[in-house]
């Protein structure tokens, strides 16, 4: 496959793209469907609000689409384009980065019974993605892969959030419990001072660091099992190891991904419904950081303040 184009209704951005990859500047989807009848597939990056109406008009075109996350802005909208790539015959992978980071690769066949997480991602501010707060933003991420891990459904949420330098929620905490026993906390921030981006997991006999920014893996296993897990730890019980991990960028690995399921019409690593179970998640804690600050009453506080 061979990249035909960019769209951006900015055409003066349009073309400064297209002359960097050697492709082609269009004003709009209309215009790329009607002037290249041989598009197959499109990354669609635009904000979240308009995933579904860009998303439509190329699933209609005959065009498969990678839609990065969250997948829609709403469960019906998410709903909407599980439904049309469906009634289309199009592959929809929804972008959930991390799922092809090499560190995450290399733990999913190391998880048997996880029974608690502690995910943080942290960030500096900037100006990009204000349009969600940081749950669909960061968070989504992590809830992406702890559900792809855990596979088990939600039981209870319990959540607290803030708006610190934009109008929306800039950092949140969260308490996930899953019907199988699992606990999940996880923190996400985009007004750190410092950039975080790291996962542990503890299950029977084991415990499994990940660090998504490094792409790396480290396993402590006691018992019977560490004998042939790795080398000894200051307590001799306690083997460290690491899995073999093929070094790659996500990016790279998702668009590549996503290709091969274009081809060979198989369904991709990270389908649509996997981007609307997240979605659907994340907008549970939405709601749940909402109803706790119509509690304590946050908006009369920061009018008081």
């Amino acid at each position: 496959m061979r990249l035909v184009g960019v769209v951006d209704p900015d055409l003066a951005r349009a073309d400064a793209l297209a002359r960097e990859f050697g492709c082609r500047a269009f004003g709009s989807i209309e215009q790329l469907v009607t002037t290249h009848s041989e598009v197959q597939a499109a990354s669609v990056a635009v904000p979240t609000l308009r995933h579904l109406e860009v998303s439509r008009a190329l699933m209609e075109a005959g065009i498969d689409v990678l839609v990065e996350k969250p997948l829609a802005p709403s469960l019906a909208e998410a709903d909407e384009l599980v439904r049309i790539a469906q009634s289309f015959g199009r592959i929809g992978q929804a972008g959930h980065l991390e799922r092809f980071n090499p560190a995450v690769r290399a733990a999913l066949p190391l998880v048997t019974q996880p029974m608690f997480f502690e995910v943080h991602r942290l960030s500096v501010f900037t100006p990009r993605s204000l349009d969600v707060d940081v749950v669909l933003d960061l968070m989504i991420h992590d809830l992406d892969v702890v559900l792809s891990f855990v596979n088990s459904p939600v039981q209870e949420i319990r959540a607290v959030g803030l708006p610190i330098l934009s109008s929306k929620v800039d950092i949140a905490n969260v308490r996930m419990e899953f019907e199988s026993g699992c606990v999940a906390n996880f923190t996400a921030s985009r007004v750190s001072t410092e950039r975080v981006r790291k996962l542990r997991l503890f299950q029977p006999k084991q415990y499994i660091s990940l660090d998504y920014s490094r792409q790396d893996v480290v396993i402590f296993t006691v018992g019977e099992e560490s004998e042939a897990a790795g080398t000894p730890s200051v307590n001799p019980q306690i083997k460290v190891s690491k899995p073999p991990i093929v070094a790659e960028e996500p990016l790279h690995a998702e668009l590549k991904s996503f290709l091969h399921a274009v081809r060979t019409r198989s369904k991709p690593l990270v389908a649509f419904e996997d981007g609307r179970r997240a979605l659907a998640v994340a907008l549970d804690v939405v709601a749940t950081i909402g109803e706790h600050g119509a509690r304590v009453d946050l908006d009369s506080l920061r009018t008081s303040g």
